[in-house]
């Protein structure tokens, strides 16, 4: 008898299709959540402390625009079978792909040095020495991808995505004005002020990086999910846009109600750490440091696999966290190399990191509008998509978006260089 109900239970459709789910689930909240990484968490901080509730209206337009490029990624590459590197060389030839791949493995490395500089400052509020997290933490991202297999692999990139709840907790903890938070969503408050403009593009820049559609797409690629299942990843993609820029939202109140109120001045994550103690309580001082230092190991586990995907594609070379190091030994030797040359930098106590990680961004804003229009072009290329090439409304949808992107990463871009 309770075989039966169990059988019947396994039958209903909706049962059926939430298994489904949790099987595909996997790239698209990775690599979301990767976005609230040592920058994004700094950035969310500071716009709550400087600015309040004023910024949280960004959020709408960022969801959409975060699940648009997604959707985008994981449609290409089930379709495709192929990652995103692989479809430009084969679009644009080896030469422009061969330049285009420079530039970005420059520009992530300064991305993978702020990670690990944000580990740096995370344990350093934990009171635990640079010099034993950073090889500490380095040889546990390494082991992970070395020791491991891609569905081992996502699990834990899964499990740290969860931790990001910590955030909501301590928005919870500081006891904002809700009435004040949902007028601040619904109602704009838009001003030309130049310093609230930049925080503006701040945001919206570290909603949607190059690196990230070259992540979505070869993971789904590498996780091997059908096209029958489409409609689930597509879900994943959209699911994770959400989740990310929700425990953004709780981040930028969690500031907002304590240090932005009492009008404290902070300058970083250590700063706003620290100031949350007298404000919020000790619980969601260790809760907001807890979750930066979880933030800056998931995206260094992350962004170097992501770069060695990249490469890996780009040339022609196998890849894949499955392979084994004689399998794929570009691949693994990239992370590897990726992670100690970052780890001897950031240990370096006069190495100008603020011009690196500078010089990271502006190489972002410049390749961030070239990557997503490659993307618009393959996605609508039915050599290479068939009968899954975006339909008029949403490609109306999104050009809008990659304009508005396109629009703010120059901004973001001519803001820096002046």
């Amino acid at each position: 008898m309770d075989f039966l109900i169990f059988r019947r239970i396994f039958k209903n459709p909706l049962v059926l299709s939430f298994i489904i789910f949790l099987s595909v689930m996997g790239p698209g909240i990775i690599t979301a959540n990767v976005d609230n990484d040592a920058g994004g968490i700094t950035t969310y901080s500071l716009a709550g402390s400087q600015f309040g509730y004023n910024l949280l209206w960004t959020f709408i337009p960022m969801i959409i625009a975060l699940a648009v490029i997604q959707e985008m990624g994981v449609r290409m590459g089930i379709v495709s079978g192929k990652g995103l590197a692989d479809l430009i060389r084969e679009k644009v030839g080896i030469k422009l792909t061969f330049l285009m791949m420079i530039a970005l493995l420059l520009a992530n490395f300064g991305n993978v040095l702020a990670e690990f500089s944000g580990i740096a400052v995370s344990s350093g509020i934990f009171n635990v020495p640079r010099f034993i997290a950073l090889p500490a933490a380095a040889l546990f991202v390494w082991l992970l991808v070395v020791k491991g297999t891609y569905k081992s692999v996502e699990k834990v990139f899964l499990l740290a995505s969860s931790f990001y709840l910590s955030y909501i907790v301590a928005g919870y903890l500081a006891q904002p004005d809700w009435a004040l938070a949902a007028k601040s969503v619904l109602v704009p408050q838009i001003s030309l002020d130049p310093a609230y403009v930049t925080m503006v593009i701040g945001l919206v820049g570290t909603t949607i990086a190059p690196w990230m559609m070259f992540y979505i797409q070869s993971s789904v690629v590498e996780k091997g999910i059908s096209l029958k299942n489409l409609k689930y990843s597509k879900i994943d993609a959209i699911f994770g846009a959400i989740v990310v820029n929700i425990v953004a939202f709780f981040i930028v109140i969690a500031c907002a109600a304590t240090i932005n109120a009492n009008g404290i001045q902070v300058n970083n994550v250590a700063d706003v750490s620290n100031a949350l103690v007298p404000l919020a309580g000790q619980y969601a001082s260790i809760l907001f440091a807890f979750g930066f230092l979880n933030a800056s190991l998931f995206a260094a586990s992350i962004l170097p696999l992501s770069t060695a995907y990249y490469v890996c594609e780009s040339l022609g070379f196998e890849a894949g966290v499955s392979k084994s190091f004689r399998e794929a030994p570009v691949f693994h030797g990239l992370y590897l190399g990726l992670i100690i040359l970052a780890v001897i930098i950031i240990m370096i106590p006069s190495v100008p990191l603020l011009s690196i990680l500078y010089l990271s961004q502006v190489a972002n804003g410049i390749l961030l509008p070239f990557v997503l229009i490659l993307m618009l072009l393959i996605i609508n290329d039915k050599r290479v998509m068939g009968g899954y090439v975006n339909s008029r409304f949403f490609n109306y949808i999104a050009i809008a978006t990659v304009v508005i992107v396109m629009g703010l990463s120059f901004s973001l871009l001519i803001t820096s260089l002046l």
